[in-house]
């Protein structure tokens, strides 16, 4: 059976409370040999068994995988994988004939820390976050083909930079079962590229499908402008919604690109559209009064703790700018999508860049990450994508 790591009098409350983390500073002691990525037992210091888990090199030493004393085969990783699908097809997500693009696996919120898994049409995107997924990446795959049967052809394992570099795993991006060019997915009937050979996490955000939706209702007869746009996913559904113009900013040229192909996919040779490859702070500053439906959707700000203030400070300049920039009864959609930022830290920020603008505002929506997307009860950290609409006078 697996090797045991015992913990310290008091740190298993966290464990009864079923959170799957268990923290460096709270192992008394180890078995000797244990391996980055292999499954252990843990036992409390008085010798009970609490959990069975990844271990991994670093700050969350163990990712718990099961609260029962079980063994971590193929009939497990299906069973999780079952449960992830059930739910999926429950709430009318996967199985959608107008929705082929959706989460399958979120870490923690499907029992699997640590694993990401996003379906595009027939290719399934697998990412590890830990050492103990990475290893486990084939017998996953495996699991995953048996349980998604016809609806899944491919699986294309991204985890280049994702696991920890420490673990100098010489990790390369590929697919590990079958193989396709086909990169075209389908997100409420409307089709996008999907780069998940060298685009941002699985090479979509598949997490805005739902806010990009909202978005579309309030597009009609409106000038939009959608900043750090990526591959253009909230241009796409605002020119669905009638919007007059739609400017899309990236800093990234690659990024512009794939949402001129974008565009070009659902709108072939419809002129309200422009993309431009620029700094988003430089640009507002240059388009003073232009737009009356805004989106402010930036990469994380804070990776961390400690980059905290920062980020809050970020959050609040950048949306002093969009504020003072967007016209009398314009609408803003602003986010974070940085784990470490609350609700409430969010929120003061922007209530302090409203202040700072001068602008009457209203809230009209409060917006979160979608149901594919789901936050384990018992671990809070998940919930990790916030945003506000504004009414703005």
């Amino acid at each position: 059976m697996y090797k045991t790591i015992l913990l310290k009098k008091g740190k298993e409350e966290s464990l009864l409370r079923f959170h799957p983390w268990i923290f460096s500073g709270a192992i008394q002691r180890m078995d000797e040999g244990i391996e980055e990525g292999e499954p252990v037992r843990i036992f409390t210091h008085r010798g009970d068994f609490v959990a069975v888990g990844h271990y991994q090199v670093g700050s969350i030493a163990v990712r718990v995988l099961s609260f029962r004393d079980i063994e971590i085969n193929q009939d497990f990783w299906e069973s999780r994988l079952k449960s992830a699908l059930r739910m999926r097809v429950g709430i009318g997500i996967a199985d959608n004939p107008s929705n082929n693009t959706y989460r399958l696996v979120h870490g923690e919120g499907d029992n699997l820390p640590g694993l990401v898994i996003d379906c595009y049409g027939e290719t399934a995107v697998m990412q590890a976050h830990s050492v103990g997924m990475h290893v486990c990446r084939q017998q996953i795959c495996n699991a995953l083909t048996q349980v998604m049967g016809e609806r899944i052809q491919n699986v294309y394992y991204k985890s280049e930079t994702t696991l920890p570099y420490k673990a100098e795993l010489g990790q390369e991006n590929g697919f590990i079962y079958g193989g396709s060019n086909n990169d075209v997915a389908v997100e409420n009937g409307l089709k996008f590229h999907v780069d998940w050979l060298k685009g941002q996490k699985t090479g979509f955000f598949v997490d805005q499908r739902e806010n990009r939706a909202l978005l579309e209702r309030y597009a009609k007869n409106r000038s939009v402008l959608n900043m750090f746009c990526y591959t253009g996913g909230f241009s796409v559904y605002a020119m669905r919604g009638g919007a007059t113009l739609v400017h899309s900013v990236d800093s990234s040229a690659k990024a512009i690109e794939l949402t001129k192909q974008n565009i070009a996919l659902n709108f072939p040779d419809d002129k309200r559209h422009q993309a431009f490859c620029e700094d988003a702070f430089k640009y507002l500053d240059a388009n003073d009064g232009k737009y009356d439906l805004m989106v402010l959707d930036p990469p994380a700000f804070a990776k961390h703790r400690g980059a905290l203030h920062n980020a809050l400070k970020g959050y609040t300049r950048l949306n002093v700018k969009g504020l003072e920039r967007i016209k009398p009864g314009g609408i803003l959609f602003t986010f974070s999508c940085s784990q470490v930022v609350t609700k409430d830290n969010f929120r003061n920020a922007v209530f302090t860049a409203a202040a700072q603008a001068g602008r009457k505002v209203r809230i009209l929506h409060q917006l979160h990450q979608p149901a594919d997307h789901p936050i384990n009860i018992y671990h809070p950290e998940g919930e990790y994508l916030k945003g506000l609409v504004l009414y703005v006078e």
